[in-house]
């Protein structure tokens, strides 16, 4: 589920870029609202400053109105491409001299980095939790339950044995073989 809605946002911006080129003013508007706070963000960190952020995330988004057509879908994803242009006019605005004090040196402008993951370890993470839980589904009731329970929720062995009311040792059972099916199903979907 996680996986598709992600994937659904992707190819929903990939889409509204290639409208963007084609003229399409409203693909602009869609590509602002999905991408404008992690634009932002980078701008801030290497300006140090939110007015000066704000004026060159107004350049990122002008200069997307004149060069969408640049952008090449089997380069980069969106996100990744936005944010190296969102970085490079940071820098510009940096190099120029003009920026207010805050900012950091243009040196140092290179290695700060986006604490949002990037967008491509979204996708990946995404997916991988798709996968546990398809995998997760396929277990016995029993097995699903408990690995949930202990993993999830983080109740120890000897709690989920007393809620289902069998030995200990059954329940170590329980998980441990769930967790071996689990692992050769997560192996075989890879």
């Amino acid at each position: 589920m996680v996986q598709a809605a992600t994937t659904e946002a992707r190819e929903a911006l990939k889409s509204a870029m290639a409208r963007l080129a084609n003229g399409d003013q409203s693909a602009l508007a869609e590509i602002y609202d999905a991408t404008s706070a992690k634009l932002f963000g980078i701008c801030l960190r290497i300006l140090g400053d939110r007015k000066e952020a704000e004026d060159a995330l107004q350049d990122v988004y002008v200069n997307l109105w004149q060069r969408a057509d640049r952008y090449d879908p089997t380069r980069a994803s969106p996100i990744s491409w936005l944010a190296t242009f969102a970085r490079n006019r940071a820098v510009d605005r940096l190099r120029s001299g003009k920026v207010r004090q805050g900012a950091v040196p243009v040196e140092e402008a290179a290695p700060i980095p986006d604490a949002a993951p990037l967008a491509d370890s979204l996708l990946i993470d995404a997916e991988k939790a798709t996968q546990i839980h398809a995998c997760l589904e396929e277990l016995e009731e029993r097995q699903r339950g408990a690995i949930r329970s202990a993993f999830f929720d983080g109740q120890t062995y000897a709690e989920l044995a007393e809620t289902a009311d069998v030995p200990l040792g059954t329940m170590k059972s329980w998980v441990r073989r769930g967790l071996q099916k689990l692992r050769g199903c997560l192996e075989a979907s890879e």
